[in-house]
């Protein structure tokens, strides 16, 4: 599948909304989650098309993005990345608050579509980067993580590098709601928002979602 094609997937099974915690980013976000699910199963292509996690402005990630654009001074003139992307709304944030220099990083093809048309909705610039950063340093001054702990070995390999950025003098900040995942000491929680979240989504209709900074230990 190109580039163009996994474009014009994003766009015609989303519809251009906001996230509720950040009215002021513009997305291409899905409906039902098991209907874009079933449409993502039962594409038209080779390779199928994998599940559609950028579809969603997941809880982390928004309260990420609303820290930046509230305190625009944590990025403001810096060079900033966010690991796991997805549609970018971190991003987006991070360049819309003044960041120098904004790189999105997601392993997924799809993701890296999604985010480029959500940063063309915005007019942010933001750097495009497909793979998976895990044990990569391009020296960046902020490491941002929304949501990113909802698988135990993705989460072990995850926890081991942000450590290592911040020990290094990154200032490096996640986005949690309580994933299973999440490392249990070496946090500081620096904001806390309360989210209405969709149930087919969390299994809940509100959730407290956290911005924690990593400290070096």
């Amino acid at each position: 599948m190109t580039p163009a094609d996994r474009r014009r997937f994003v766009i015609e099974h989303t519809t251009i909304g906001s996230a509720l915690l950040v009215p002021e980013i513009l997305l291409h976000i899905g409906g039902s989650s098991m209907a874009l699910w079933e449409a993502a199963a039962l594409a038209d292509v080779r390779p199928a098309v994998p599940p559609p996690y950028w579809a969603w402005p997941w809880p982390g990630g928004q309260a990420l993005a609303r820290y930046l654009l509230d305190r625009p001074t944590t990025v403001r003139g810096l060079s900033v990345v966010d690991v796991g992307a997805g549609g970018g709304i971190v991003a987006i944030a991070a360049a819309l608050a003044g960041a120098e220099a904004v790189g999105a990083i997601d392993v997924e093809p799809f993701a890296i579509e999604a985010c480029r048309l959500n940063a063309d909705l915005n007019q942010a610039g933001i750097g495009l980067i497909e793979t998976d950063p895990i044990g990569s340093d391009d020296g960046w001054d902020v490491v941002l993580a929304g949501d990113t702990w909802y698988e135990p070995e993705l989460g072990a390999r995850m926890a081991r590098w942000l450590r290592a950025m911040a020990a290094r003098g990154a200032l490096v900040l996640t986005g949690d709601l309580g994933r299973s995942h999440l490392p249990a000491s070496g946090l500081v929680e620096l904001a806390r928002y309360s989210l209405p979240t969709s149930l087919d989504l969390e299994d809940t209709d509100s959730k407290l979602v956290r911005v924690l900074r990593f400290v070096a230990e």
